[in-house]
């Protein structure tokens, strides 16, 4: 009898994580599929899909999990998984993290947020969807969302052993961190219990959401005639925000005294500034706030200011577009970016 709770007309029970890079997706998926094979005898395939500069750059991981007498000759992307993973919300803006998912898909976010508000975002007609604040558990704990996403994935594929993850935790971090082993183990273990379902019931006859495959917009056929970019090397024309870990820099406009040291550090032209008379009328550049579009969430800024004026703040949904200072630069097309 077949421990796998469904599978496609190949065989296979797929999973894909959608995720940046830095948020541990690729090790959770390296992990899964390790779970499944070493410990249930399941065969499986795991492998990642990103660019040259992961780190805070879209990241995609599929696990593929089969019976023993199943062999895995498909090694293609993931287009109709069982479960989706969303290990960070900024995503809905750019990818679309629930393409191909099917009527009896689970969908898993990382968030703060309620059931609803979750599936108005990412235009969920049906299927389940499980919550669970991966971030703020990790933050408690002092470890990394990997794992309490982990746990939650543990609590949706239940063929899963939890104790044998436990101790793979145990075995990772035992001889060189044996301190950060309760600590993660406590993590994995609050993100399994602490994560919540809610299904949209499906009306006879649904398809589920057709996977679009994306094309290129700069192959030979689409390319501007002359070979123009017409998008900049450069962030002045792209929103950074989903390159943000769940963190980013909070202004306290009456602690700050206009030095310039986050500027001095910040990579992606977030400050905004204004010339305005000071106390002696004479014209000075004064920080007015942060354009939260280019703000990336390295908190260097953070780290050099003298005066605590910046705070790193855990990011929460609305926030950057509530407290967002507009940047204004003349050069750019249309006078205003």
């Amino acid at each position: 009898m077949s421990i796998l709770p469904k599978k496609n007309e190949l065989g296979f029970f797929e999973i894909r994580l959608e995720s940046i890079g830095g948020l541990g997706a690729n090790l959770a998926g390296k992990m899964l599929a390790e779970a499944g094979v070493l410990g249930l005898g399941l065969n499986g395939s795991n492998f990642s899909s990103y660019g040259s500069e992961k780190k805070g750059s879209p990241v995609k991981a599929f696990v593929r999990f089969c019976e023993a007498d199943v062999e895995i000759r498909d090694h293609s992307p993931i287009e109709e998984p069982h479960v989706v993973g969303i290990f960070h919300e900024a995503l809905y803006k750019t990818v679309n993290v629930v393409n191909g998912v099917k009527p009896d898909s689970i969908v898993l976010v990382n968030t703060t947020r309620d059931f609803d508000e979750v599936r108005r975002d990412l235009k969920l007609e049906y299927g389940t969807l499980a919550i669970v604040d991966a971030t703020g558990i990790a933050v408690e704990e002092k470890t990394k969302a990997n794992t309490s996403m982990l746990g939650a994935l543990y609590r949706i594929c239940e063929f899963l052993n939890p104790d044998g993850m436990k101790d793979v935790i145990r075995k990772t971090f035992e001889k060189k961190y044996p301190h950060l082993v309760e600590p993660n183990i406590n993590t994995f273990n609050r993100g399994y219990n602490e994560v919540k379902f809610k299904t949209y019931e499906a009306p006879e006859g649904a398809q589920g959401k057709t996977f679009i495959r994306s094309k290129t917009e700069y192959g030979y056929e689409t390319q501007e005639i002359g070979g123009v970019l017409i998008a900049q090397a450069n962030t002045i024309l792209k929103d950074l925000s989903g390159s943000r870990q769940g963190w980013l820099p909070e202004f306290h406009e009456d602690k700050c005294i206009s030095c310039a040291a986050c500027d001095n550090v910040c990579p992606d032209l977030c400050f905004v500034w204004e010339e305005a008379p000071d106390k002696k009328g004479r014209p000075q550049m004064f920080l007015r706030g942060i354009d939260y579009k280019y703000c990336k969430g390295c908190l260097k800024c953070v780290d050099a200011c003298p005066t605590q004026a910046l705070t790193d703040l855990r990011e929460e949904v609305g926030y950057a577009e509530a407290h967002t200072v507009t940047q204004k630069f003349p050069y750019t097309a249309g006078g205003v970016n």
